[in-house]
């Protein structure tokens, strides 16, 4: 059996940055052992595997090289991406190309932003966002991190780790410097068992250098789905937008979250978030790039 299949950075549109995603643009047919095997000889943090349904609506499910999860930002933006550029999805001239992707977190819109013919950048709607509470194991975070509690907060404001979800549960980590966001000592053993312990897939932790920024720092690691840090996650900024917005941290409905400094794989995702009526809506996005396309042999 030929399966189709492309390596794609998300979230950047420059070669060896960003979040690496695989992408098999036509899964039907293969079995959820074979999903699992191909993303573990991917061995890249996820890998989206599509079944088109018609040309407005795409059956997707993400692999971890050890777990399935129900939503993935960048292998949706990478998927969304090769679509368009591989003329799956139709392209428009300019405007927005509104598609929908069916996850197990549920149908989901992606729009495909379009210029003068070419793809200028992919958004995905996200979950409706969750708070699911404050974090109760503050030692447990504390140690798995080798934080101190006066690490935790932003701009001299105190602020409660909280887990958050837009598709996935992730504990949002707020410190109080950028320094200390960027030498972070992590012990992955014990954050595995801080993640089962609390049932989330793991800690998006985020420097915002003041109230009302317009940029936020951010690394995220989730050894508990085999990835110990990722180069840049959709999910995670989509539940941070809304907990900046839920506590007042910020007054515009955009924010641009900077991700993957450490790994040396720098990307950008665009976030937004709008109110409709007591509730939110958020969306997430960027640029992507392919850097491989093959066939794997089953």
């Amino acid at each position: 059996m030929e399966v189709k299949i492309f390596q794609v950075d998300a979230f950047t549109s420059n070669l060896f940055c960003g979040n690496p995603a695989g992408v098999v643009i036509n899964a039907k047919g293969l079995s959820d052992n074979q999903m699992q095997n191909i993303a573990k000889e991917m061995n890249i943090s996820e890998t989206a595997f599509i079944i088109p349904i018609d040309e407005n609506n795409y059956k997707v499910r993400f692999f971890t090289p050890t777990h399935e999860v129900d939503l993935c930002g960048h292998a949706t933006i990478a998927s969304f991406y090769t679509l368009a550029l591989k003329g799956i999805i139709k392209p428009i001239y300019r405007g927005i190309k509104r598609v929908f992707q069916q996850t197990k977190a549920g149908k989901l819109g992606v729009e495909i932003h379009y210029d003068n013919g070419k793809i200028q950048k992919v958004i995905m709607e996200q979950s409706k966002p969750e708070d699911l509470g404050s974090l109760e194991e503050i030692d447990l975070l504390l140690e798995a991190f080798n934080i101190k509690y006066k690490d935790i907060g932003i701009a001299g404001k105190s602020v409660r780790p909280r887990i958050i979800s837009t598709g996935l549960p992730d504990i949002q980590l707020p410190l109080k410097d950028k320094n200390i966001l960027n030498n972070l000592d992590v012990d992955f053993k014990r954050l595995k068992n801080l993640s089962k312990k609390t049932d989330t897939t793991g800690v998006h932790a985020f420097y915002l250098p003041e109230i009302n920024s317009d940029r936020v720092f951010v690394r995220n690691f989730a050894p508990l789905v085999g990835i110990n840090e990722e180069a840049a996650t959709g999910t995670s900024n989509g539940g941070l937008i809304y907990l900046l917005k839920k506590e007042g941290l910020i007054k515009g409905q955009e924010i641009l979250a900077i991700q993957g400094e450490a790994l040396k794989r720098p990307s950008q995702i665009y976030c937004s978030i709008e109110e409709v009526g007591s509730d939110y809506r958020v969306k997430v996005g960027g640029k992507a790039r392919i850097v491989l396309e093959g066939k794997m042999y089953l």
